[in-house]
C-alpha cells in the first residue's frame, strides 16, 4: 500500500516555493554537515556542490516520491549518498585530485590546525569504518531515526542498529584511551 503524502510534500509536488523553502530549511544544513563528514575523493567537489545536485535531483523526481516531510529527509540523503559515491568513483578513476600542488608551495602555519589536533572526537569518528561513521553521523549527530537513516544509506534498519552499536562501542573504547 502506498503511503500518502503529507501536506508539505503534496505542496512541494505542485511546485509551491514556500513548501520547498520549508523542506530546504529543515534539511539543507544537516545535509551539508553530513556530506562534509563523507570522503568525496575530490578536493575540488565541495559538500555544498553535492548537496546542490541532490536538491536538483529531488526537485526533478519529487513526483516519484511518496511520504511525509520526515521521509523526504531519508530520500534526499539517499540521493546525496548516491551522488557522493559517483563523485568518489569518478575521482578515483580519473586520479586528477590537485592536492599534489601543495607539495610545491611554501608551508604557512595554520592556527586552525592546532585546534583540529585537539579535536579527538572528530578524529575518532573519522577513523570509524564508513558505514558506522555514516550511521552515527545521521542518528546521533543529525537526529535521524533508524528508518530514516536506513533509507538515506540504502540499508535495512537492522543494519543501522548493528552499525550504530559497533560504532558506539569503538568510540567508547577510544574514549577510555583518552588521558
Amino acid at each position: 500500500m502506498a503511503e500518502r503524502d503529507d501536506d508539505l510534500v503534496a505542496r512541494a509536488k505542485t511546485g509551491d516555493p514556500e513548501a520547498w523553502r520549508e523542506l530546504h530549511r529543515a534539511h539543507a544544513g544537516r545535509l551539508v554537515a553530513w556530506l562534509s563528514a563523507r570522503p568525496s575523493g575530490d578536493s575540488m567537489v565541495a559538500p555544498e556542490d553535492v548537496a546542490s545536485d541532490a536538491w536538483l535531483v529531488a526537485a526533478t523526481k519529487i513526483a516519484d516520491f511518496s511520504g511525509s516531510a520526515d521521509d523526504f529527509a531519508g530520500w534526499l540523503f539517499g540521493i546525496a549518498r548516491k551522488i557522493s559515491g559517483s563523485t568518489k568513483r569518478r575521482s578515483d578513476r580519473r586520479r586528477t585530485d590537485p592536492t599534489e600542488v601543495e607539495d610545491h608551495l611554501p608551508t604557512v602555519p595554520d592556527p586552525t590546525l592546532s585546534l583540529e589536533e585537539r579535536d579527538w572526537v572528530r578524529h575518532a569518528i573519522a577513523s570509524l569504518p564508513p558505514r558506522e561513521r555514516d550511521v552515527i553521523g545521521l542518528v546521533d549527530g543529525l537526529g535521524f531515526d533508524n528508518h530514516g537513516a536506513a533509507t538515506a544509506l540504502g540499508i535495512s534498519a537492522v543494519a543501522v542498529r548493528v552499525a550504530r552499536h559497533r560504532g558506539l562501542r569503538r568510540l567508547r573504547s577510544r574514549l577510555a584511551e583518552v588521558p
